[in-house]
């Protein structure tokens, strides 16, 4: 029976396994993936740090000052849905994503691998439709021309990050299938490689 994955016998970040790896897809498919993977990162960043300061200045206001930021509140809103969506696309990027792999694991490695090109199509497959129909609601609420209270802006406005976050998913399975078509070992996302004994990353 394989050991399993422990602090102690996890890799360390500078090993296969480690952070900080970096996809090998050829061509446009890798400029697209690293593309991808920088939004995510600046709309995870500038989203927790917006709120950070936001619910900072905000505690401070009604403590120091008697006077709450009236739009505190609206915009940390906003600012969870940013995190929450770009959040699912990075999730898939590390392969966090839950997986119910009871019948998977039990699969020899012949039969995993086309499993898991058919999982991540079907799942890319899946996020598509949610874009889709993500941005048909906008375009419903848009059409309502309703207005958040305190910051007077269209409340479609800060829905914009639910489709773009559903696409980046779709695409990060996508790829990830591709990456599998062509890959000699099977991966959970373009950068994490399916493992029991520890979870491989490739350097």
């Amino acid at each position: 029976m394989n050991d399993p994955i422990t602090p102690a016998n996890a890799p360390p970040a500078n090993a296969p396994g480690g952070e900080g790896t970096a996809n090998n897809l050829p061509g446009v498919l890798g400029v697209v993936d690293n593309v991808i993977g920088r939004i995510e990162s600046v709309m995870l960043a500038v989203g927790v740090l917006l709120m950070a300061a936001n619910t900072i200045a905000n505690v401070v206001g009604r403590f120091v000052f008697h006077e709450s930021i009236f739009f505190s509140e609206e915009l940390n809103r906003i600012l969870i849905i940013l995190i929450t969506f770009a959040g699912i696309s990075y999730a898939a990027r590390q392969g966090r994503h839950i997986r119910m792999s009871a019948i998977y694991d039990q699969l020899p490695s012949a039969l995993r691998k086309p499993m898991m090109i058919v999982i991540a199509l079907f799942t890319a497959v899946f996020m598509f439709g949610l874009c889709w129909y993500a941005v048909g609601y906008i375009i419903t609420q848009a059409g309502r021309g309703r207005l958040l209270p305190a910051l007077q802006i269209p409340v479609w406005w800060t829905l914009v990050w639910v489709p773009v976050g559903f696409f980046m998913t779709g695409m990060q399975y996508l790829l990830t299938a591709i990456k599998n078509l062509f890959a000699k070992d099977i991966y959970l996302s373009t950068q994490v490689l399916e493992g029991y004994d520890v979870d491989e990353r490739e350097v």
